[in-house]
């Protein structure tokens, strides 16, 4: 068996790692343009009182190790001592099952620091490590000032054994897709568009957000996307086939075992072509030939994949169902299923599902995202449904109401066509809203009243109060 140079592993060690000659964080100190998720992230790698180690995981594509990069940068600007920051990708070859603990100390060889001080190290695709969450709890235990920063992009091996193993000595960060807010910003449309009136935001141009907001759909969850015209021509070759050939055949199977790849992949298909429409698990298993708990079985693992979120319905008095027969599943970024079939225009007939895609997206961001559902129930002869209903944990009544809408067709008098709407705000005496393309107004019919906004700028003002204060 051949081995591998010590000598070759330091070099590359010192390629990773400029910092430890040049003082600075080279390439990787920009700034120009940065996730709203730095700020809280660097504010938690870089408080040694939480004496954790941290997990920073997310769907592939979204920017782990850009955030990782600027983090290292904002280190070096607060003065940390740059010999005392170590980055390793654990994909690199010369690394190939390389134990943490070797590298740590290949580390210490070529780095001149005390050890026991306190030091910032990042494994990036530490997924590619076999057991890679005992070595890092045994890190974690052995260097208590040393803070480490694990990350990867197989998100749900990560999302399963940081519950298992890390229990009391790992903190998860989770970094979502863009925001649409985040994808204005980094097109330098955000300051054009969008004008702030005390606590909510206007735009200066509905017809220009919308445009933008199709855009944002399209490919605007991935930021490699919003920034390379290049991969924006062609997402499905460049970001498309990264989830089904990495994700899907390769990640899922080797974590949890499945064996028919092809099913799997069917049916994240058949869930990612209809995002946002409600399943019937009866019928899926009937059109599908799979399981009922298959189906559940891997409905979970694309959850854990951050693939997909499932909302689960309530009826019109706001109850649960025992069983979870029927349910809407959204993909988690809305420009996924531009990239494994086709981008939309405004006119398409799946923009609507998309649109509520995209609202219910932002809402991923969210500690509450467990408190949403939707409602459908039957009343007489008739089926009535309210989109997103925001329900008060703590006595599981509802505490407002709202249908999405890429249309103005539901404003002023045509309100009365809201009909699950009024009725479920009207029996709960919550607040009502419905997105319209382009129209701001308030009409009430059957004394609730309905606030209408468009759904652009409501998917912009949702995203950008959940990311910078926590919650709308």
């Amino acid at each position: 068996m051949f081995e591998i140079s010590e000598q070759d592993i330091l070099k590359i060690l010192e390629q990773d790692n400029p910092w430890w000659i040049s003082k600075r964080a080279s390439a990787f100190q920009d700034f120009s343009i940065r996730r709203t998720y730095l700020d809280p992230f660097a504010e938690l790698a870089l408080n040694w009182d939480v004496k954790r180690s941290i997990i920073l995981m997310g769907p592939r594509r979204v920017g782990k190790t850009v955030i990782l990069q600027q983090l290292i940068g904002t280190a070096l600007d607060s003065d940390f001592p740059p010999e005392k920051i170590f980055f390793a990708s654990i994909d690199t070859p010369l690394y190939s099952q390389m134990a943490l603990e070797k590298l740590l100390q290949l580390y210490e060889k070529k780095v001149s620091h005390d050890k026991d001080s306190k030091r910032l190290v990042i494994f990036d695709e530490i997924q590619y490590l076999r057991d890679w969450e005992v070595h890092l709890k045994v890190l974690t235990d052995k260097y208590p000032k040393t803070r480490f920063i694990a990350s990867g992009s197989a998100a749900a091996a990560l999302n399963l054994k940081s519950k298992e193993s890390g229990a009391g000595r790992f903190t998860d960060f989770f970094l979502p897709p863009l925001t649409f807010a985040e994808f204005l910003k980094f097109r330098n449309l955000e300051g054009k568009l969008i004008v702030q009136k005390g606590n909510s935001y206007d735009t200066t141009d509905i017809n220009g957000l919308n445009d933008e907001f199709i855009n944002y759909l399209n490919f605007g969850g991935y930021p490699e996307a919003v920034l390379n015209a290049n991969i924006r021509q062609n997402v499905q070759r460049f970001l498309g086939r990264d989830i089904i050939d990495k994700v899907l055949l390769r990640d899922l199977p080797q974590l949890y075992g499945i064996q028919d790849i092809q099913e799997l992949n069917k049916l994240f298909t058949n869930i990612a072509y209809h995002s946002g429409s409600e399943i019937s698990l009866e019928e899926l298993a009937r059109s599908s030939g799979i399981a009922k708990n298959t189906i559940n079985k891997y409905l979970e693992y694309l959850e854990a994949a951050f693939l997909i979120v499932i909302v689960n319905r309530i009826d019109g008095a706001s109850k649960k169902f025992k069983k979870r027969m029927r349910f809407k599943a959204y993909l988690t970024n809305p420009s996924m299923r531009a990239a494994l079939f086709s981008p939309l225009s405004s006119e398409d007939q799946a923009i609507g599902t998309m649109v509520e895609t995209a609202i219910f997206s932002q809402w991923f961001h969210s500690p509450t995202l467990k408190d949403i559902h939707y409602a459908r129930w039957r009343k007489g002869r008739k089926d009535l449904e309210v989109d997103l209903i925001k329900i008060r944990p703590s006595d599981f009544k509802p505490f407002w109401a709202y249908e999405i809408k890429w249309s103005d067709n539901f404003t002023g008098e045509n309100s009365k066509k809201l009909t699950g709407l009024i009725e479920f705000a009207g029996q709960h005496n919550i607040p009502a809203g419905a997105t319209s393309k382009t129209i701001t107004d308030e009409t009430t019919i059957k004394g609730v009243t309905i606030k209408h906004f468009p759904c652009a700028l409501h998917c912009y003002q949702v995203g950008k109060r959940i990311t910078e204060r926590g919650e709308l």
